[in-house]
């Protein structure tokens, strides 16, 4: 879908949307004042055949003119503050109320980490969130924090700009009413690859959502085809950073990769997930995402080829 802000689907969007009319209506009309008195003085006052070039009379001290350019700012100023005041009260929850589904959003260089502490599992990028309608609302609550710099989370079709800063929790809420997939972006320039730290948000109708935590909270399967590739893979620094449930990885460097392959991208939404790219990824991450903290490995190709053919069955 496309990410704007005038095509909200939940609640706080549509309290972002709102507001940014009224600000559009009030600059527009300000505008068309302006330009029209602009206009009017150019056709009015120009120069004309005969004029005997002497200055026209020059006026002062009109108090109708002075009050005008006061008190219509003044005013201009008090509604977009009492608006933005509402609207800041109407979106700020730090409360969290029965039924709402919590989730630690944590934001890293340069990728999302997300953890379902209800359900008791992580994943990374790809936020997984159910429906919320009027007959079944599950409203969902986000804890923001970050483990390095100043990062921030927005998606502009649910929810407004909320930054993640170090040592401090940040909230925000979503009640997404309709089933998509939603792109997000990190708002707060936050170093070399800022640009692509995207991240996509799923909504899905409510047993979908169910079916896919229950695939989320079961620990990756031993496939034995692969048993080659998952060595490796637990025998190399892969396991300093990253964690697969079931086996002794248990990085939290980096993303946690127990259903990678349930995802549709990579690396924070800069790769598609596939086995070319994977292979990519692996042999070279500077190359798809100069800055990133992953380090190639430096392994031949035929191990990498093997370590991929393990990775593809996290699904």
């Amino acid at each position: 879908m496309t990410p704007s802000i005038f095509d909200p689907a939940s609640t706080p969007a549509d309290a972002v949307a709102g507001y940014a009319t009224l600000v559009l209506a009030i600059c527009g009309a300000i505008f068309v004042v302006v330009a029209s008195l602009i206009v009017v003085s150019i056709v009015r006052f120009r120069g004309r055949p005969g004029d005997d070039g002497r200055e026209p009379p020059q006026l002062y001290g009109s108090k109708q003119l002075e009050l005008a350019w006061t008190v219509v700012p003044i005013l201009v100023v008090c509604v977009l503050g009492l608006v933005t005041a509402r609207t800041v009260l109407a979106l700020q929850k730090d409360s969290r109320p029965a039924g709402w589904l919590e989730i630690d959003a944590i934001g890293h260089q340069w990728w999302w980490e997300f953890h379902y502490p209800e359900y008791g599992f992580t994943t990374a990028n790809e936020l997984h969130i159910p429906v919320s309608d009027a007959s079944a609302p599950r409203p969902v609550f986000l804890n923001l924090r970050s483990q390095d710099v100043i990062h921030s989370f927005w998606v502009p079709q649910l929810s407004f700009k909320t930054d993640l800063i170090p040592n401090r929790t940040n909230h925000l809420w979503i009640d997404a009413r309709k089933p998509g997939v939603y792109v997000g972006q990190c708002a707060e320039f936050c170093g070399t690859q800022h640009a692509n730290m995207l991240l996509r948000v799923v909504v899905e109708p409510v047993p979908a959502f169910e079916r896919w935590v229950r695939e989320q909270q079961r620990p990756a399967a031993a496939n034995p085809s692969v048993a080659e590739g998952r060595d490796l893979f637990l025998t190399t620094a892969c396991i300093n950073c990253h964690r697969v449930r079931g086996t002794v990885a248990d990085g939290r460097f980096g993303p946690d990769l127990t259903h990678l392959m349930s995802r549709a991208t990579i690396a924070a939404g800069a790769s598609a997930n596939d086995r070319a790219q994977l292979v990519a990824w692996i042999e070279s991450p500077d190359h798809l995402k100069p800055g990133a903290r992953m380090p190639a490995m430096q392994l031949p190709r035929d191990q990498i080829e093997r370590l991929v053919d393990y990775l593809v069955t996290l699904d």
